[in-house]
């Protein structure tokens, strides 16, 4: 059942920065089928252009940019234009990321910085960027995150890293822009299913059953399952909420909720 009028954000203005594939690309869509007029940007030309002429193939209005979300003034020069076709910009998604799976003993110092980068930095640019083009008050400005933003994880400390900082660059933004009316918030995904992220993370059907036997739901989330909770945050229902990560993650953050792990906590007599 979906709680949410059909039209939900009907005349909204989006921008979704990493919105070529996955889990952003999946937000805009769900976003524009509420009737949002979405802007999606990517550091890949072709890739946006596909992502954006399936948008508009479904028969939404939707425009694509290609922008490295590292560098500011690309970012800042596709808010203006986004600005320019649609009017002020509502809703505001920050996606882009990078990850890898290496021992910190042996990541390469731009291996890490590429990730913060990414990851920290380009949020900054994609938040920063948007303020002086927010429809203010009313503006809702939402974060990709991570678990690793707040449990710690082997052969992830640059993930890690980079999304406590988003973590808390959403909060202080909360407290600084909470005035003008503007709330910012953020989503930490748990594992989805066929995402890039996953892909690389989880290779193998082997290594899948054995992540999916330590969440307390068993199994990955769906793309769908982020764009729900990006549509709550970004809609009226969620009109008192700021400052908060929002973890949808099917237990993840809880720990190991395998059979296995709770053995280990049985006394014996």
């Amino acid at each position: 059942m979906d709680l949410f009028r059909e039209k939900a954000l009907a005349d909204k203005v989006v921008f979704i920065a990493g919105a070529s594939s996955g889990i952003n690309l999946g937000i805009a869509r769900h976003f524009a089928a509420h009737g949002a007029r979405v802007s999606i940007v990517s550091r890949s030309a072709d890739k946006i252009a596909s992502a954006a002429a399936s948008l508009v193939a479904d028969g939404f209005e939707a425009i694509g940019m290609a922008a490295d979300v590292r560098d500011f003034s690309a970012v800042e020069a596709a808010l203006k234009q986004t600005h320019a076709q649609f009017g002020p910009i509502d809703i505001v998604i920050s996606g882009a990321a990078g990850n890898f799976i290496a021992p910190a003993a042996q990541m390469s110092s731009n291996g890490f910085k590429t990730v913060v980068d990414i990851d920290l930095i380009g949020t900054f640019n994609v938040l920063r960027g948007a303020y002086p083009y927010l429809n203010k008050p009313g503006a809702s400005l939402i974060s990709i995150t991570a678990p690793q933003g707040t449990n710690p994880m082997m052969y992830q400390a640059h993930v890690c890293a980079a999304k406590a900082g988003i973590n808390m660059l959403t909060k202080c933004l909360a407290m600084e822009w909470g005035a003008e009316g503007i709330r910012v918030n953020a989503i930490s995904p748990g594992p989805i299913a066929d995402t890039e992220g996953m892909r690389r993370l989880s290779p193998t059907s082997e290594s899948d059953a054995a992540l999916k036997s330590r969440l307390a739901l068993r199994d990955y989330g769906t793309t769908k399952d982020i764009a729900d909770t990006a549509l709550f945050l970004a809609s009226d229902n969620a009109r008192y909420i700021t400052g908060t990560v929002v973890e949808c993650d099917g237990g993840c953050k809880l720990g190991d909720a395998s059979p296995m792990a709770a053995d280990e906590y049985v006394i014996r007599a």
